[in-house]
């Protein structure tokens, strides 16, 4: 089995909720069973990582196994093998691959000349780990009767949010200017699953009557060169506290890293209903449990 798309755990969610829950309870008593003794994950990065990296590869140490960290120069990718070759012989080798890339069509085929698990650690459509982590906070804080609302780029991550919100029945309203809004298939896709996402092209009806509300970097890697444009184009999307006047005194999410003072401020980041630096830490546990389910 593999998880390049959110939708591919839809029947696992409250299984990985679970697990999750169970495993950031034991290792807060210290406790850390080697369920993956003996096991190793490749780990590819096309992109440069913090929380990704980190999560995963202390994740895999919790557990008893190994990860195997590869930066583009490491592999013969940059050389010009091909995927299909490199997933073949990976999988003679290890007992999964995770990987965060530019083009989430690389990461499909190797999905599908894999033959251990491939994990999507973040691809230009859709970033299902960073998310379904954020769910798990979410069911922690509130649950999913709250009403989300997101606020910024209609990127990877507000792709994957918009699934899975859908696939919990939660309220998202979405809030991207026009010709930045999240991927029409994607949005077509949640559409089966729920009615309750909204897609809005100003951030004040995005937050109304939210009770969290979520944004990311209007910058995003390999996006520099817009950079001009997008601050222009984003400047009204910015989380401070005029936004949030219209929201339900809202928790705060940021899937990190923030670049402050763009699409949030200080004072909104760092203030008490911030859960982002929990948010953070809970990709740890709820990676444990997406290895533990797939390796």
């Amino acid at each position: 089995m593999n998880l390049i798309s959110i939708v591919d755990v839809k029947d696992k969610l409250d299984n990985i909720f679970e697990l999750s829950a169970k495993l950031k309870n034991e290792a807060k008593r210290g406790i850390f069973n080697p369920e993956l003794k003996n096991k190793t994950l490749a780990m590819i990065f096309e992109k440069a990582s913090t929380r990704t990296r980190v999560s995963f590869e202390v994740a895999m140490t919790q557990l008893g196994g190994h990860a195997i960290y590869l930066a583009p120069r490491d592999t013969q990718l940059q050389r010009g093998e091909s995927i299909k070759d490199t997933a073949i012989t990976l999988s003679k080798y290890v007992d999964g691959i995770m990987i965060r890339a530019y083009r989430h069509e690389n990461v499909l085929e190797l999905g599908k000349y894999s033959t251990v698990p491939v994990i999507n650690g973040l691809t230009d459509l859709e970033h299902p780990c960073q998310v379904i982590s954020d769910l798990f906070t979410i069911k922690e804080h509130k649950g999913f009767d709250a009403r989300l609302a997101y606020v910024g780029d209609g990127n990877n991550v507000c792709n994957s949010l918009i699934l899975g919100c859908a696939m919990t029945g939660m309220t998202l309203s979405v809030g991207c200017p026009e010709g930045y809004t999240p991927d029409k298939k994607i949005v077509e896709t949640a559409a089966e699953f729920s009615d309750k996402i909204t897609i809005h092209n100003n951030a004040v009806d995005a937050v109304k009557a939210a009770d969290i509300v979520y944004t990311d970097v209007w910058i995003s890697m390999g996006q520099d060169a817009e950079k001009e444009k997008r601050i222009e184009v984003f400047k009204e999307f910015q989380v401070n506290s005029t936004l949030l006047e219209n929201a339900n005194n809202p928790l705060i999410m940021h899937c990190l890293p923030a670049k402050r003072g763009f699409e949030i401020t200080d004072e909104i980041l760092d203030s008490e209903n911030s859960i982002v630096f929990e948010q953070a830490e809970n990709r740890l546990y709820v990676q444990k449990a997406l290895l533990c389910m797939l390796l």
